[in-house]
């Protein structure tokens, strides 16, 4: 039978039978589907492969180590690991199997059959199927139900590990606090969990994405302004095209490539850095790094200190401002920011000064008010002495929304052009007005 069918006759047969896999054993490889069915596994050298091609998943054991994992890769560049199953409970040896458990859980089983992956499905599967989509995601459902994606019951894509691949959420679901974010390898030959994470920070309504190392902020792209979220690098199309979707229920980011030949990845390193990694396979295998983030002094988180701008490679004190620390400043360290010369007092009469093409400082204290307008905007934060600035949340048409800080301003920068930048308007008082901004 087998070695003479066409590979979508195969095709076709395994999902009649579940699973069909064609071992040549003089070789030690396997010809595998996209399929795997009930009472079906897959041992070290076993393999599904999408349908056309594009994604392999099976045991791999990374370079430098003895311990095998459970993954997806790009099966024309079967070095660039999409996916990782077991990263937190390696296999010491290449003894492991994917298989079904008796209630249609996907499992991985060591040579002892003990369970170090699972699927974890709640429910009890009457006829469970697992397929490998051309996505890169890979799906289960009951095929008793229905194999629709709006009935996938488990999925690898809202279980990411360092990589985002098109179509693939960073969420928020702001109802049970279910949480996609990626996580760093801990290092280039170890999948388990590092040190730096990438997720989607949502404070009063507003959203922006953020590196973190541990408990703290690595840096951060600024919030979404209804067209981009401010800070982030710009990405060239075709390479990638940004979705952002925010609903009461969940508020989601990720990337569509609408190029056949056109792979595009973002991957978080195990150094931190965010990249996006763009290859032709039409022309090539050779993945590039179109995007790195942080990609200059600047994107790091708070580099100037408080009440002040990142320009280049140096910063600037805001109008009104000095440093705290002039000799910290001479020798270019900037970490503890500027102080205001004259203190505000609401009774001598007050202003704002623009500060254009920045990008809006964290939102550490701050207010939304969603349907307001700039100058409703103004006049309320020059009515409440403790507001230091304001900005417009929402750039698409007129502008609408009234962001206003309270406390210092943290980690601003000057932007390239390009951006969809707002305005930031910072509190002065009237004898300041008019002065420039203090440069080092």
């Amino acid at each position: 039978m087998g070695l003479e069918l066409k590979r979508g006759h195969l095709q076709t047969m395994a999902k009649i039978t579940l699973s069909i896999f064609i071992i040549v054993p003089m070789t030690g490889l396997s010809l595998a589907t996209d399929i795997l069915g009930v009472n079906s596994s897959i041992s070290y050298g076993e393999t599904l492969v999408s349908s056309n091609l594009i994604f392999e998943l099976g045991f791999f054991t990374p370079h430098n180590s003895s311990m095998s994992y459970l993954g997806i890769w790009y099966k024309f560049s079967p070095n660039m690991i999409v996916w990782v199953a077991n990263r937190n409970n390696p296999l010491a040896d290449r003894g492991g199997i994917l298989t079904f458990n008796s209630v249609g859980n996907l499992v991985v089983l060591n040579q002892l059959n003990g369970v170090v992956w699972s699927s974890e499905w709640s429910g009890v599967l009457q006829n469970p199927i697992a397929q490998l989509l051309d996505t890169g995601n890979f799906v289960l459902w009951d095929n008793f139900v229905s194999s629709s994606d709006e009935t996938y019951l488990w999925q690898s894509f809202n279980y990411s590990s360092d990589m985002l691949l098109a179509g693939m959420k960073l969420m928020l679901n702001l109802k049970t606090g279910f949480e996609q974010r990626l996580t760093t390898w801990k290092s280039m030959d170890d999948p388990s969990p590092g040190d730096y994470v990438l997720e989607l920070n949502n404070t009063q309504g507003l959203y922006e994405v953020v590196q973190g190392h541990v408990n703290s902020k690595k840096n951060r792209t600024g919030q979404w302004n209804g067209v981009q979220f401010v800070g982030s690098p710009i990405v060239p199309s075709p390479p990638a095209v940004p979705v952002f979707v925010y609903t009461e229920s969940e508020i989601s980011f990720m990337f569509e490539v609408q190029e056949r030949q056109l792979f595009s990845v973002a991957k978080l390193n195990y150094l931190g850095v965010l990249q996006l990694l763009v290859v032709n396979r039409s022309r090539s295998a050779t993945w590039n790094a179109m995007i790195e983030f942080p990609s200059d002094p600047c994107d790091i988180y708070g580099r100037c200190g408080a009440n002040a701008i990142c320009n280049g490679s140096l910063c600037e004190c805001v109008i009104g401002f000095m440093p705290k620390s002039p000799d910290e400043w001479t020798v270019l360290n900037f970490s503890s920011g500027c102080k205001r010369t004259i203190p505000l007092n609401c009774s001598k009469g007050e202003g704002f000064w623009e500060i254009e093409n920045v990008k809006l400082p964290d939102q550490l204290e701050v207010t939304l008010y969603r349907s307001m307008s700039l100058d409703e905007c103004k006049d309320k934060c020059l009515k409440n002495c403790s507001c230091t600035a304001y900005a417009i949340s929402d750039i698409r048409g007129r502008g609408i929304g009234c962001l206003m800080w309270f406390g210092d301003l943290i980690d601003m920068r000057v932007l390239e052009e390009g951006n969809h930048v707002q305005t930031l308007y910072v509190r002065q008082s009237a004898s300041k007005l008019g002065i420039h901004a203090y440069a080092n």
